[in-house]
């Protein structure tokens, strides 16, 4: 008789922990890198013999609690981590090129369109050079070109300035991912496997590791207790219970650089850092191509404008004044009177009728339309890459769900399972009562 209430309560006590765990995944079911629980439930022998003139046999005891199963397959969570990684470089470099493309701004109020306009006006003004209101159009569309450059310049500085923050948030991100896995490893190395506990500690290694390689590229390798080694760059960033800690800094040319407890190391190469610190240097080039193309403009500008003579006969001075910027460059004439639009020879639109020489193959037209092109043609290919990414992450994470995800479905139809099973096991011990009052009756 103590066999079958023993039978009856153990039933009870593992469709319970059953039950807690459907619970636990139904009320998880929407958290990111929680693995579905299930409790593995084992045979429970009870030897019947104890003297030592008896044979000793044994008889079911009914169930035991094996531990909590947690469901997971290590190599779809690594390529989850994988295609994250992927995504975040290519989501970083999307987000920022586009920003790039925003600033060097291929509109009417960009520089290109605005050159353009200019030369339309010094052809509009060769056709009537007398013009006073043409020849303040064409000063006038001068100094637009200036204040498009000295625009895009201040634009792609603050673009820099965007890239560098992000770089920030995305290395604080990565320290607290390390630190969340030093404090994980020392939990796993003192806790009781087939746990609860173990489990959670399991999902909170694997958000970690989750947000470590979409912020960074990373080697992983996992101990026989669930703990990780984390190394990047070939030095140990998580080992045991200690973890390093990075930090970034802005160069001056706006570039990026990366450090491991107060010692360089190389620039990463994946993951959404690795995409800032490429977007950094592309910005930068992207800087210095502007900054060359607003001197060449001057010098172009000048060379054509101290070739000719003012309707006073005065030689043309400086039209534009450069440093080695953009943000420098100035228009230094604000009277009409003072453009020199003549030629040598007295001809009144003789110097306006050269000023095509400075156009065309190498000028700083030609120069700005094959930067703009070049970073369209990039930041295409990086979005169609970005696509890519993303469908690709995507594949990867329905098919870790699959697994380890939790099926609201499956879940009410083993709950009900579970609550007819523990029912029946409740009956067994109120069978068994039952029986034993009956026979206490008959005594």
């Amino acid at each position: 008789m103590s066999d079958l209430l023993s039978i009856g309560a153990s039933g009870t006590k593992a469709y319970r922990a059953a039950l807690a765990a459907i619970s636990e995944n139904i009320s998880n079911a929407d958290t990111a890198n929680y693995a579905r629980r299930s409790i593995r439930t084992t045979e429970s022998a009870v030897s019947t013999s104890t003297s030592i003139y008896y044979v000793p046999s044994a008889t079911f005891g009914g169930v035991e609690i094996a531990g909590v199963v947690r469901a997971h397959d290590p190599y779809l969570d690594a390529a989850a981590r994988l295609t994250g990684n992927q995504l975040g470089s290519a989501a970083a470099r999307g987000r920022w090129l586009t920003e790039v493309e925003t600033a060097l701004n291929d509109t009417e109020n960009g520089v290109g369109q605005l050159m353009t306009t200019m030369f339309a006006s010094a052809e509009t003004l060769a056709a009537n050079p007398g013009s006073e209101t043409l020849r303040v159009n064409f000063l006038f569309n001068v100094e637009q070109v200036v204040t498009a450059f000295q625009q895009t310049a201040t634009n792609l500085q603050n673009v820099s300035k965007g890239i560098g923050s992000d770089a920030s948030v995305s290395v604080s991100a990565i320290n607290d991912a390390l630190g969340e896995l030093a404090r994980v490893n020392d939990g796993l190395r003192r806790i009781s496997p087939g746990t609860t506990a173990e489990a959670q500690l399991l999902d909170s290694r694997d958000a970690a590791l989750a947000m470590l390689t979409s912020q960074l590229d990373v080697d992983i390798a996992f101990g026989n207790n669930g703990t990780v080694t984390v190394q990047y760059a070939g030095q140990d960033i998580v080992a045991n219970g200690s973890a390093g800690s990075f930090a970034v800094t802005q160069n001056a040319d706006g570039t990026l650089s990366l450090s491991l407890d107060g010692t360089a190391i190389a620039a990463p190469g994946g993951g959404e850092l690795g995409g800032l610190f490429t977007s950094a240097t592309i910005t930068s080039g992207r800087m210095t191509s502007v900054d060359a193309l607003a001197v060449q403009f001057a010098q172009e500008m000048n060379s054509w404008h101290q070739s000719g003579f003012t309707s006073a006969g005065v030689a043309g001075g400086a039209l534009l004044s450069a440093g080695t910027t953009a943000a420098s460059l100035q228009l230094l004439i604000s009277d009409s009177a003072d453009l020199a639009i003549a030629s040598a020879d007295g001809t009144a639109n003789g110097n306006l009728l050269t000023i095509n020489a400075i156009r065309g193959t190498g000028s700083a037209e030609d120069g700005w339309t094959q930067l703009v092109s070049t970073h369209a043609t990039l930041l295409t290919s990086t979005l169609s890459e970005e696509k890519t990414a993303a469908a690709r992450d995507e594949q990867a994470r329905a098919a870790r769900e699959s697994v380890s995800g939790v099926d609201l479905d499956l879940e009410a139809a083993e709950l009900l399972r579970m609550q007819q099973a523990y029912a029946g096991c409740a009956k067994i011990i109120q069978m068994a009562r039952e029986t034993f009052q009956s026979i206490l009756e008959v005594m």
